[in-house]
């Protein structure tokens, strides 16, 4: 049975490193201002910081990180797809006044990584399973991001970061993919705590 939207979820209580916001049942004003600001802070990361990295696909690690920071703060069902959302309200706004580094992959993850990192953890009990299931989300938001700006280039033609299609796509079906594993396991690592919990060996396969 699934858990009610919001309601405290006790996989990631029990594996956060950091003093959670709030301890109610029902979310409180404080936790929610902190979901949303690290939303916003998401798109921030991807739209401002350069990490000049030239590594295709390694916008996702700004966008897990601050998302992962917010589920050990706010360790509630839901809570990751209240970041996302306002990641993706905060990027339009910056793409208002004028920011350029939001291209269609990254904007793509900010979209679709809190809701996927929700639905990896739902039924997340243990510290390890919280690594785990964070690396999938990683990878599954990256691969989508990936898929949505390769087959825009297919239909319209050009260059991907300066390099012709059919050069840039073999390394970044590699890239994309490392980097959406590594950004979930890395966040996970820093916020939660990999012994936390019991280890259900049945619940990847419910």
């Amino acid at each position: 049975m699934s858990a009610p939207v919001l309601a405290v979820h006790k996989g990631l209580t029990t594996a956060r490193r950091l003093p959670a916001l709030g301890r109610q049942e029902t979310i409180s004003v404080m936790e929610l201002a902190a979901l949303v600001l690290l939303g916003v802070a998401a798109a921030a990361l991807s739209a401002f910081v350069k990490l000049n990295l030239e590594i295709p696909g390694h916008n996702i690690l700004r966008v897990v990180f601050p998302l992962a920071l917010g589920l050990a703060l706010v360790p509630r069902v839901g809570s990751a797809t209240i970041m996302g959302v306002s990641g993706m309200a905060g990027a339009s706004l910056f793409l208002l006044f004028g920011a350029r580094n939001l291209g269609l992959g990254a904007a793509t993850s900010l979209a679709l990584t809190g809701i996927l990192i929700d639905a990896a953890l739902l039924r997340a009990r243990s510290g390890r399973s919280i690594y785990l299931r964070l690396a999938l989300a990683g990878l599954a938001a990256n691969l989508a991001a990936f898929g949505i700006k390769a087959g825009s280039k297919l239909l319209t033609g050009g260059m991907l970061e300066g390099l012709p299609l059919e050069i840039w796509l073999p390394k970044a079906v590699v890239t994309y993919s490392a980097c959406g594993l590594l950004a979930g396991l890395v966040s996970a690592a820093v916020w939660f705590r990999a012994a936390a919990g019991t280890t259900d060996e049945n619940e990847i396969s419910r």
